[in-house]
């Protein structure tokens, strides 16, 4: 039985799923003894198994007359009356196809396909809440039933994603940790499990998750991408130069793979190369702040503040509030000994992002230089602690579950 897929687009369910379980029920009876011969005379009383054939090519009349008739003198046949709710189903009566799954339940509760069909149907009636646990059971009791599987794991990356929309992160995560139990070779299962791990700061199970989606589909995309975030999140930035390469290569019009290209290689401190690559960023996409914020970081560095001020300027007019921005303003000033200037950009940076060691760090430099010797010891003992911090992260090894989080960085640490 080859497995079913069901996008988290909802398309409806009961299309080739219903042809799964018709499939299952002809498998099934094929596999009992025949009924006894009929005398020639007699007209041939019908089958559960004429039933699911007829139904199977999709005659949905000829199956209910025929149905009706075997439940008249077999009430109690499960088989007919799982069969009778899918009619039900395709005829839009989703109430009476309800009970019939439920009678033919509470005559039998282990009977996996009505399980199935009753788990089935509720996702159909956006009923998931309703829909998981027939369909936990209906695999319990048959592990092969893949429309189920399928239909469960598309139930549970819809949750994920609403809980992940909401900010639910521990939610959203235990979700496609049980979607990808049930099929760790989809490969979709993987991707959404390493995006809320990569969100979550869980950067090795965010690479491990991206590998796998990688190895199922090799050079994927969003994958790529989201494996170098994850590196670059380790520091392992080789690796994140070599997936970003991978990805520009797929995606060579797309300015967001040459800026993260530039990030890994500015991280190894290879600077022409870096800047090269936020060049084609902005040259693809020349509406943008990060890159430019990135050349005026390395004009900083390399003393060259007027340039650094030209961009830094850019960022702010697209971007006001531009933390990093803002920071590199206050460190061109400070160069210039316009200390007052480098003040007032300094604390507008911190009150944006009041964890960014950098302007805290050089606003105790700027204190210090206009006598404020007490605000200047302080400011540089909250740089010195967001550094502590952050080395206390990055040396602890994070796993699924993990309760501490660490905030995903804007960039790399400068050296």
């Amino acid at each position: 039985m080859s497995p079913m897929v069901f996008p988290v687009s909802q398309r409806p369910i009961w299309g080739n799923p219903l042809l799964t379980l018709v499939s299952v029920i002809l498998l099934f009876l094929n596999c009992t003894k025949s009924a006894p011969a009929q005398t020639a005379r007699a007209a041939p009383a019908p089958t559960v198994r004429d039933a699911a054939t007829v139904l199977a090519a999709g005659d949905l009349k000829q199956a209910e007359t025929e149905l009706q008739s075997i439940l008249k003198t077999a009430p109690m046949n499960v088989h007919a009356l799982n069969l009778l709710g899918i009619v039900r189903v395709q005829q839009k009566r989703e109430s009476e196809a309800e009970a019939l799954f439920k009678q033919a339940l509470a005559l039998q509760p282990e009977f996996a396909g009505a399980q199935a069909s009753l788990g089935l149907l509720y996702v159909q009636m956006a009923k998931n809440d309703l829909a998981i646990p027939h369909l936990r059971e209906a695999l319990r009791l048959d592990p092969g039933r893949e429309e189920a599987r399928a239909a469960l794991i598309n139930v549970w990356r819809g949750q994920a994603r609403i809980a992940a929309q909401r900010d639910d992160l521990e939610k959203a995560l235990a979700l496609l940790i049980e979607a990808r139990k049930l099929n760790p070779n989809q490969r979709d299962v993987q991707y959404d499990l390493g995006m809320v791990a990569l969100r979550m700061s869980l950067f090795p199970d965010a690479i491990d998750a991206f590998h796998q989606a990688l190895e199922l589909r090799a050079d994927a995309p969003q994958a790529l991408y989201g494996l170098g975030r994850a590196q670059l999140g380790t520091a392992k930035f080789d690796d994140a130069q070599q997936s970003f390469e991978r990805y520009v290569q797929l995606r060579p019009a797309d300015a967001s793979g040459h800026y993260a290209l530039g990030l890994a290689l500015e991280a190894q401190q290879r600077t022409a190369e870096a800047r090269a690559e936020y060049e084609k960023s902005i040259a693809l996409q020349p509406q943008q702040t990060e890159s430019y914020f990135h050349l005026g970081s390395m004009d900083v560095d390399a003393g060259n503040l007027g340039a650094a001020q030209e961009k830094f300027e850019r960022v702010l007019r697209r971007a006001p509030l531009h933390a990093g921005a803002l920071t590199g303003m206050g460190q061109v000033k400070f160069q210039e000994k316009k200390y007052s200037e480098a003040a007032d950009l300094l604390e507008k940076a911190i009150a944006v992002q009041p964890r960014l060691r950098q302007s805290h760090y050089y606003l105790g430099l700027v204190d210090a230089r206009l006598g404020r010797k007490e605000d200047s010891e302080k400011e540089l003992q909250i740089a010195r602690q967001i550094e502590h911090e952050e080395v206390e992260k990055h040396q602890t090894v994070l796993r699924v579950l993990d309760p501490d989080q660490v905030h995903v960085p804007e960039r790399p640490p400068r050296q």
